[in-house]
């Protein structure tokens, strides 16, 4: 089973630069999306269900911001939209859909950098999916989960290109990364790292400054899964050479 994630920057913009040609050759048996930008009434055919993909989209209130879609082969045997919470909810950011015995959580995760009311948001949210949502998946029963999306926070120095430069900076607050690791402690494994131990692997680079050109990055694009998950996680990967967004795509193979 392959599953890939892309912070597209716009759904729209990106299926005028090729989206098509690359969700073909993907060959993923589910490709979800994050900063989606659009409501269903503002998109063509083809953007909703390219190639014969089922396809699941939530959308907030805002028209041309934030959203997340799930294509999957084979529709999903459940769907849910948020986390019953309208604060979150009204942004268009959570998809949850039930794959045989994995649960898929499909998140555009709140960036914090524009000023300290949104910092707060997020720092809510983030409390939110970890003290309630995840909780309560478990509770019911949904205990192989699958987490994949744009978390808007590099977890160590080793997942941006400067870090002593942005310790400061939303994205990489130490009370952002402490978050991380308990939610890392709360029984969860952040894929990529069990294939590759490296520095200079990034999934977003400022496009003002260029920066994706000397591949100066940040790693904020993640698939975690729960640890019952690891004997069946083949591979882990980012794709760098996947243009179209200021992301570029990541994602897994599970047997």
């Amino acid at each position: 089973m392959k599953l890939v994630s892309w912070n597209v920057n716009g759904i729209r913009a990106v299926w005028k630069k090729g989206f098509g040609d690359w969700f073909k050759s993907a060959k993923a048996d589910v490709v979800c999306l994050q900063e989606t930008k659009a409501q269903l009434d503002q998109l063509d055919e083809d953007a909703i269900h390219p190639f014969g993909y089922h396809s699941e989209f939530h959308w907030g209130e805002k028209k041309g911001y934030s959203g997340v879609a799930t294509f999957s082969k084979a529709a999903p045997s459940k769907i849910e939209r948020g986390f019953d919470i309208p604060k979150f909810d009204n942004e268009g950011r959570v998809l949850v859909t039930k794959h045989g015995d994995i649960t898929l959580f499909n998140i555009y995760f709140p960036n914090g950098k524009s000023r300290e009311e949104r910092l707060k948001f997020k720092m809510g949210f983030y409390e939110a999916f970890l003290g309630d949502v995840i909780p309560r998946y478990r509770k019911r029963g949904d205990d192989k989960i699958v987490i994949c999306g744009d978390v808007n926070t590099a977890h160590k120095e080793i997942d941006l290109a400067r870090p002593k430069e942005n310790r400061k900076i939303s994205g990489f607050l130490p009370e952002e990364c402490e978050w991380m690791d308990r939610f890392l402690a709360d029984g969860f494994i952040d894929t990529f790292r069990e294939f590759e131990k490296g520095p200079e692997h990034y999934s977003w680079w400022d496009q003002q400054s260029r920066a994706r050109e000397r591949n100066v990055g940040w790693r904020i694009d993640y698939f975690f899964i729960s640890k019952n998950l690891r004997p069946r996680l083949k591979k882990a990967f980012i794709l760098p050479d996947v243009m179209g967004s200021d992301h570029c795509p990541v994602g897994i193979e599970l047997a």
